[in-house]
């Protein structure tokens, strides 16, 4: 469990459950993107639950929420919305890094930003984004890719 500093006042639990070790990922680089990911969404919340986990794991969830037994890259699951009044939880965020890790075997790349890229599209479905209709996939690529160039900007991708 880690608190972070958003903005001047508001303070920020992000609890983070490391429960798999296909890919290291610092605690510090965890906080850090969230960190980056709402100050740039400019919203604030009071708690948001961050998960990685093995392909096992993501694989029993997939099934029990989406009907769908095979592995995935994420899972979201949305709490409370930023126009709420009181303490707002965002939701959970289920990771799955080996899902990354066989990604980039096939098609390059580095397993830490595509485990990046899992976790901000992730948090933008806690933000109300959709990826079901080729519309709301779209404006899904266009968020990523804005989120993305920040994260590159101030250099806070996931690290070992």
């Amino acid at each position: 469990m880690l608190n972070c500093l958003i903005g001047q006042a508001q303070i920020m639990e992000i609890l983070i459950e490391n429960a798999q070790v296909d890919l290291p990922i610092s605690t510090r680089s965890i906080k850090s993107l969230v960190k980056g990911f709402l100050a740039i969404a400019e919203v604030t919340f009071d708690e948001v639950s961050i998960h990685f986990v093995n392909s096992q794991a993501i694989a029993k969830l997939h099934e029990k929420y989406c009907d769908d037994p095979t592995t995935t890259d994420c899972l979201s699951f949305p709490m409370d919305s930023a126009s709420e009044e009181g303490y707002r939880c965002m939701g959970d965020v289920f990771v799955c890094p080996a899902t990354a890790i066989d990604y980039v075997k096939k098609h390059g790349e580095d397993a830490y930003k595509e485990t990046t890229l899992y976790l901000i599209h992730g948090l933008l479905h806690l933000l109300g984004y959709d990826d079901i209709e080729e519309e709301d996939r779209q404006e899904m690529r266009a968020a990523e890719t804005r989120y993305l160039n920040h994260i590159e900007k101030k250099k806070l991708w996931l690290k070992p």
